[in-house]
C-alpha cells in the first residue's frame, strides 16, 4: 500500500541520518542537519539558504553542515513537519501551511483576508505578534531561527473574474490536510478542492481546479500562469513564512556555535523577506510580458471582497485561531491606524 511504502522511506531516512551522525561524532565531524522547504529552486528565497548554508559551514566551533532540499522534495509543508516530527528532518522554511501544523496561532496572522492594508501595517503587527508565536512553538519542540514573507497573495485563474460571486463558479485549489478551512470555504459559497502544492500544475491541466490563490513569484517559477493566465489584482492576504528548526537537534549545538548560526540565519530572514517582496512585484512584470492578463479591482468589487471578509472572521477566532491572539491582532491594526500612517503596498 501507499502508506506502507512511505512509511518504509521515512524509516530508512532516519535510520540513515541516525547512522550518519553516529559515525560524524566519532570523527569529530561538524553536525550536518537537513532543510526543507517549498522554495523553488534559484528564487531568491533558496538562494539566501544556500548563502546562508556556507556561513553556517564557517561557523565557530567547527560549524554546521546544512543540507537543502528545495522545490518540494521533501513533500509539502504538512509531511515536512510530520517528517521533522519523526526525526527525518532537521528544520523547515515553512509557509502558514507548516507552521499551522505546528501551532494553530499563526493563523490569527496569516488566515485572515484582506486584513492588512499594507505591508508596513504588516510588518507592525508580526514584529509584535511574532515573540508570542515563538514561545508557543518552542513549547511544541520547535525553534524559530527566523520570520519571513513571500509578499501579496493574488488569485490566479483560467477564466478572467473580478468579483467573488465570479469566483464562486470556479474550482478553487487549497491546501490539503486542512478540512477546517475546506469547511470554510463551503461555507462561504466556494468550490475549494484540496491538494498537494505539488499538484496544482497537473491539476489545472486535468481542470480539476481552475483558481489558485498563490504570490506571483511562485506563479512564474511554477509556470502556473501558463495554465491560469488570469490575475485578480487583490491583496488578499500576504504569505508568512518562517525558519524553524527542531529544538531537541537545535540544542546540541554549541552555545557559541548557536549564536552565530542565529545572528546569520536572522540576516538571512531580512534579505529573504527584502528581495522576496521586489521578486514577487518583478514577477508579476515579467508574467504579463508573457500573456498574463491582470484584472484591476475598483472599490466598488473591492467592497464586495471585504464584505466576504468580514463573514469569515467570526468563523476564524476560536475554530481556526487562537483568540487571543486573533484580538491582539486585531488591537494591532486599530493601534497602527490610529497612528495615521499612509497604506503602502
Amino acid at each position: 500500500m501507499a502508506w506502507e511504502s512511505e512509511l518504509a522511506r521515512v524509516a530508512r531516512l532516519v535510520f540513515a541520518l541516525a547512522v550518519g551522525g553516529t559515525l560524524a561524532s566519532r570523527l569529530g565531524a561538524a553536525p550536518t542537519l537537513t532543510l526543507g522547504t517549498l522554495a523553488p529552486e534559484g528564487t531568491s528565497y533558496h538562494r539566501s539558504l544556500l548563502e546562508m548554508r556556507e556561513k553556517w559551514r564557517k561557523a565557530p566551533g567547527g560549524g554546521v553542515n546544512l543540507r537543502v532540499f528545495a522545490g518540494g522534495k521533501m513533500g509539502g509543508d504538512a509531511k515536512m513537519v510530520g517528517q521533522m516530527r519523526l526525526g527525518a528532518l532537521d528544520a523547515g522554511l515553512l509557509t502558514a501551511a507548516g507552521l499551522q501544523e505546528i501551532d494553530a496561532g499563526i493563523a490569527g496572522v496569516q488566515s485572515t483576508p484582506l486584513q492588512y492594508r499594507s505591508l508596513e501595517e504588516f510588518d507592525y503587527v508580526a514584529a509584535r505578534v511574532q515573540p508570542l508565536l515563538e514561545k508557543r512553538m518552542e513549547a511544541k519542540g520547535f525553534v524559530v531561527l527566523f520570520w519571513t514573507d513571500a509578499g501579496w497573495v493574488h488569485f490566479f485563474s483560467k477564466t478572467p473574474f473580478t468579483r467573488p460571486v465570479e469566483l464562486k463558479k470556479l474550482k478553487l485549489f487549497t491546501w490539503a490536510g486542512y478540512p477546517e478551512y475546506v469547511a470554510l470555504w463551503k461555507e462561504a459559497g466556494f468550490q475549494p478542492v484540496p491538494l498537494e502544492t505539488a499538484d496544482i500544475v497537473p491539476m489545472l491541466d486535468t481542470g480539476l481546479i481552475e483558481a489558485v490563490p498563490m504570490p506571483p513569484f511562485v506563479a512564474l517559477a511554477g509556470q502556473v500562469y501558463d495554465r491560469a493566465p488570469y490575475m485578480l489584482n487583490l491583496k488578499w492576504a500576504p504569505l508568512i513564512g518562517a525558519m524553524v528548526v527542531r529544538k531537541a537537534v537545535w540544542e546540541k549545538i554549541p552555545a557559541e556555535t548557536r549564536a552565530e548560526l542565529l545572528k546569520t540565519a536572522q540576516e538571512a530572514g531580512r534579505q529573504n523577506r527584502e528581495h522576496g517582496r521586489a521578486e514577487s512585484e518583478k514577477s508579476i512584470e515579467a508574467m504579463k510580458s508573457r500573456g498574463l492578463k491582470v484584472a484591476e479591482v475598483t472599490s466598488e468589487v473591492e467592497a464586495e471582497w471585504r464584505a466576504i471578509a468580514d463573514e469569515i472572521y467570526p468563523r476564524i477566532r476560536g475554530p481556526l485561531a487562537p483568540p487571543e491572539i486573533f484580538d491582539e491582532v486585531q488591537r494591532l491594526v486599530k493601534e497602527y491606524r490610529a497612528r495615521g500612517a499612509a497604506p503602502g503596498k
